[in-house]
């Protein structure tokens, strides 16, 4: 096994939260495990970020999660940073629908990414930060977590679920020296995707939650002094009713 240094896994890594944090720690010293089902993308990203490595990896799928860790650990060493930043049913149109609407399976669809998948990597990440006493588990989530609006209901249970998991997580972790947070995201982010969903063609840059401003907290919250640790974060633009 290589030497760790300092070693960030990053589930869920696309074209805006993910590739941001990525950037952001490879730039304070980290080498960075990328993980999503795109390697086209990875393969790419990881030419334009130093100290980057992709690996495909299925969140959705249990086995794919634990053969993944164990490639990481073997090629890279023991992560001391994971990031879960990995979601189902927001854009793939899985989570709006009314809980009396058509496929009721994408509750368990979404379940398995958004929560299934966080007890999965922290079964296989935590051991070492434990035995090294030190570590952070950073999980994304958004306002979800905290409420079940109409037509959310294949989502928001899911989402609910990762944040109470990961306040388990963090009860029992903390005291072992390792950091759990949960960070809010009540806002839009400014992605490919998400832009003309909004605004079509249009540019409203107040409007959206900036991924390089995500991984910007992400980063400060995995680097509190443990005194002073945070687990409930809650992010939005200046604008945003809340």
């Amino acid at each position: 096994m290589p030497n760790n240094g300092k070693i960030c896994l990053i589930a869920g890594v696309g074209p805006g939260t993910g590739r941001e944090c990525a950037k952001k720690f490879s730039e304070n010293g980290y080498k960075i495990a990328m993980l999503a089902r795109n390697l086209e993308f990875l393969n790419n990203l990881e030419k334009k970020i130093p100290n980057t490595k992709a690996f495909k990896c299925d969140v959705e799928n249990t086995e794919s999660i634990i053969e993944t860790c164990s490639i990481v650990r073997n090629q890279m060493g023991t992560p001391s940073i994971f990031i879960h930043n990995a979601v189902a049913g927001i854009l793939d149109g899985g989570g709006a629908s009314n809980f009396l609407g058509d496929n009721p399976e994408n509750l368990e669809k979404n379940f398995r990414v958004n929560t299934n998948s966080l007890l999965y990597f922290a079964r296989e990440l935590a051991p070492d930060m434990i035995k090294n006493k030190s570590g952070a588990i950073i999980v994304t989530g958004n306002t979800s977590a905290m409420r079940g609006k109409a037509n959310f209901a294949y989502f928001a249970p899911t989402k609910s679920a990762q944040r109470i998991l990961a306040q388990s997580m963090a009860r029992e972790l903390g005291p072992k020296g390792v950091h759990v947070a949960y960070i809010i995201i009540d806002a839009a982010i400014d992605t490919p995707r998400t832009r003309p969903i909004f605004f079509g063609n249009e540019k409203d840059d107040n409007f959206f939650c900036k991924p390089s401003s995500i991984a910007e907290e992400v980063y400060h919250i995995a680097h509190q002094n443990r005194s002073a640790w945070s687990f409930d974060v809650e992010i939005r633009p200046d604008i945003e009713k809340w």
